[in-house]
């Protein structure tokens, strides 16, 4: 069991006898600073003291009388009314043993038996993906591999928006650029698309069908649009292959429109919660959580987007999901209360949805922010990113702070090959475990770690302990910052452990195995650790 979710049931079992009723999440472990204070500290006499009417040291007395002591050296009762737990060596040492066996299971879940789909990129086939899907994709992939590892059910889905004006738009884009190059004298319009992918399909387009499609028909446009919207998707899931991020469903805008789905939706769903205004069809959403009533339909019969995607997440929970998690950019603020209304009027509790918004990103070089690309002339495009950085640097970057905060996303940094930078001072740890494993393979390792006691092992011991718990936090509050600042955590423990310990030590042998166990073990949490973001662990660097 984790070594603090143990003293937590302890302090459970112990003030129950106090009458009070608590679960895990009431109590505060704290993995202490100084060994004075013991290995783990907790403030439940001084939190729960006025509720049973009792002097938080009287009350910190009680619970050491009455604890459970298994595993535990010795407690002591600091200041106020603090308690502090020092553990036997072979209560921490066990941890060791315990990754050992489970390798790369250790830190994975109970299997939750809930369903998760959550949905994210899905950015319109328009073009290339660009810094800011660059940190949706690889926080919203994060996301499902935490959910994943912490034992749910998780569904990746991409909604692809291939009906409407976007669409629309990239055909005559097309269109301008085809006709161009069979000689016509064609200005593209101000509002197209001008980036140099439009010219790069209209010539791949041109070059397989020569004039074939020139004519001025619908189903000549119709027949470029879907050439070009299907090269756009091409290069995308190229992109997001490489960029470590697959998709379980692909869902298209234009089959939730088949069959006049969205239509049946709104009328036979939706009937009572309309309203005609203005010559549209409004929804009342104020009825629940939002500010204002959104128009579903306009004025001239066609739909706002706001009808199709309320259909769409109607399609997503007929497939019996228990929680749908949309990551969208920060301007959707406005979306979150307006979509979760229109949920609950299908009886959905508020809370079955639920939005994770992603703040932007600027790209910083040599103090500047770089908004252009040097080879296209328009904004910097993932690929471009991790040709620049590679794929590891780029996925740790942007999960490395709060999705809810704007990142300066530091191009010098991610290139250096020092601790200042997060990602190769993590890959770095591994890498150096792996050399002394490597170097001392033939040592019989210890897997009970028996004669593990230096500070520096101690506290590594203490910091792989909370690798589970870390998953489990990360997945509620699906932060997976939470994860690379755990990884960091690890990394400077790792780092200490082998420039003050002499790992191999040949004179003394014993030592030098329990020292080669935790190493090992180190190795195989800090790569679950960075798998859970997307991050490879190096053996060489």
């Amino acid at each position: 069991m984790n070594i603090e979710l143990n003293l937590k049931n302890k302090l459970i079992a112990s003030l129950k006898e106090e009458g009070l009723e608590l679960n895990s999440e009431d109590i505060i472990i704290e993995n202490t600073k100084s060994a004075d204070h013991g290995d783990y500290a907790t403030n439940a006499a001084l939190k729960f003291a006025s509720r049973v009417k009792m002097a938080p040291r009287v009350l910190a007395d009680k619970i050491v009388a009455s604890i459970n002591k298994d595993g535990i050296e010795k407690i002591e009762i600091a200041g106020p009314g603090f308690i502090n737990f020092f553990l036997k060596k072979d209560t921490i040492n066990s941890v060791v043993e315990k990754v050992l066996s489970q390798g790369v299971a250790y830190g994975r879940g109970e299997e939750k038996n809930k369903k998760v789909n959550v949905e994210f990129v899905s950015a319109n086939p328009t073009g290339d993906l660009h810094l800011g899907h660059a940190r949706i994709a690889a926080v919203g992939d994060s996301i499902c591999r935490i959910y994943d590892f912490a034992g749910y059910d998780v569904t990746r889905e991409y909604y692809v928006n291939n009906a409407g004006n976007q669409i629309n738009t990239l055909g005559l884009s097309l269109a301008v650029r085809y006709h161009q190059l069979n000689g016509e004298k064609i200005d593209l319009p101000e509002d197209s698309y001008h980036a140099q992918d439009i010219i790069d399909i209209a010539t791949a387009f041109n070059k397989q069908y020569g004039d074939k499609y020139l004519a001025d028909t619908s189903e000549n446009k119709e027949f470029l649009t879907q050439y070009g919207m299907e090269a756009e998707l091409n290069k995308i899931w190229k992109d997001l292959e490489a960029y470590r991020v697959k998709f379980d469903i692909v869902t298209l805008e234009t089959d939730v429109r088949k069959n006049d789905h969205v239509k049946d939706v709104l009328e036979n769903k939706y009937a009572k919660y309309t309203y005609e205004q203005d010559g549209g069809i409004f929804l009342k959403t104020t009825d629940f959580l939002d500010d204002k009533d959104r128009c579903v339909v306009k004025s001239d019969g066609s739909y706002t987007y706001m009808m199709p995607d309320i259909a769409y997440h109607l399609i997503k929970l007929s497939r019996g999901y228990d929680l749908l998690v949309d990551v969208l950019g920060a301007d959707h603020h406005g979306y979150i209360n307006r979509m979760k209304s229109a949920l609950m009027m299908q009886g959905y509790s508020a809370d079955t949805l639920e939005i994770e918004l992603i703040q932007i990103v600027r790209l910083i070089k040599d103090g500047e922010e770089v908004r252009m690309s040097k080879r296209t002339g328009a904004g910097v495009s993932l690929r471009e990113l991790c040709e620049e950085v590679g794929v590891d640097a780029a996925r740790y970057f942007f999960v490395s702070r709060a999705a809810s905060a704007h990142l300066d996303f530091n191009l010098n940094l991610a290139l250096e090959r020092s601790s200042s930078n997060p990602v190769y001072y993590a890959q770095y740890a591994h890498a150096r475990l792996s050399k002394v494993l490597e170097n001392g393979s033939d040592i019989t390792i210890d897997v009970k770690a028996p004669l593990l006691k230096e500070k520096q092992e101690v506290e590594l011991l203490k910091c792989i302990n909370e690798f589970p718990h870390i998953i489990q936090n990360a997945a509620l509050k699906r932060s997976p910052h939470l994860v690379a600042n755990y990884i960091q955590e690890l990394a400077s423990a790792i780092h200490a452990f082998y420039t003050e310990c002499h790992v191999l030590d040949r004179e003394h042998l014993d030592v030098t195995s329990s020292r080669l166990a935790l190493a090992k073990a180190g190795q195989i949490v800090m790569k679950n650790a960075l798998s859970v973001i997307g991050v490879e662990a190096p053996t060489n660097m």
